[in-house]
């Protein structure tokens, strides 16, 4: 039997790219699916195509900047499946620009979405996780968590924050919490529609020239999962072949 089946997986950001390519995978595999995201008809559109296919998945609309929203779904998911195994934390925002355009709102957004979102799940699923004395988190870091390029300040340093998330909940883990930080590289996402910045968006549509699919990550989540009880998969970083950043 895999080691997904039966499991209760919390998705964030499930609506689109990583998330619905996880979704789908996990599903595949046997995972009961919890799917979050701010899109209510893409996050039902998704739930039923799974649950047609003979998957099972619930969705909750949610904003991962709210704590109390980010609560109310571990709370939903705990009273749906009866326990909580997995939190994906995919949702993320990604607006390059150079610091001096002093896009303050745009670093504020990145921060509450990248930082505060991982947090707020982090904070809604560990005291169950405690309970059941088992568990595991998955956060979506980024190569830009390892490196800095022009542009990508800000951006940066939320993605160095999510790593370092990701290591102290792996030493604080007590043995019983798996902790996974994966650093996608250009990937087919929405990632890039939301830069305002003309330069940088010119930067990034450059880097994205050579983008791989999205189940490339699914598939890299999904490996992280099955690894028995005993295994932990710290790190994971996954570029296209021909990125060099």
């Amino acid at each position: 039997m895999s080691e997904i089946a039966g499991k209760t997986v919390i998705i964030t950001g499930a609506s689109s790219g990583l998330g619905e390519a996880t979704a789908r995978m996990l599903a595949d595999k046997g995972a009961r699916l919890m799917l979050a995201a701010r899109r209510e008809d893409r996050l039902k559109t998704l739930t039923d195509s799974i649950n047609a296919a003979g998957g099972e998945a619930s969705y909750q609309v949610a904003d991962v900047t709210d704590r109390n929203a980010m609560q109310a779904l571990a709370d939903q998911t705990r009273e749906t499946y009866g326990r909580i195994d997995v939190l994906i934390a995919n949702a993320g925002l990604m607006q390059l620009a150079p610091l001096d355009k002093l896009k303050v709102d745009e670093w504020d957004a990145m921060i509450d979405i990248n930082i505060k979102g991982v947090l707020y799940g982090l904070a809604a699923v560990l005291p169950t996780m405690r309970e059941q004395q088992s568990g595991h988190i998955i956060n979506l870091s980024s190569v830009a968590g390892h490196t800095v390029f022009p542009g990508a300040a800000v951006y940066s340093a939320t993605k160095y924050a999510v790593k370092a998330l990701s290591e102290g909940i792996r030493q604080e883990s007590n043995g019983e919490i798996r902790a996974t930080n994966i650093s996608p590289g250009a990937v087919e996402t929405e990632l890039t529609d939301h830069i305002t910045d003309p330069g940088a968006q010119e930067a990034a549509n450059e880097l994205y020239s050579v983008a791989i699919g999205s189940d490339a990550i699914a598939r890299a989540i999904t490996y992280a999962i099955e690894q028995p009880g005993d295994v932990d998969v710290n790190e994971l970083i996954i570029r296209p072949t021909q990125q060099q950043l």
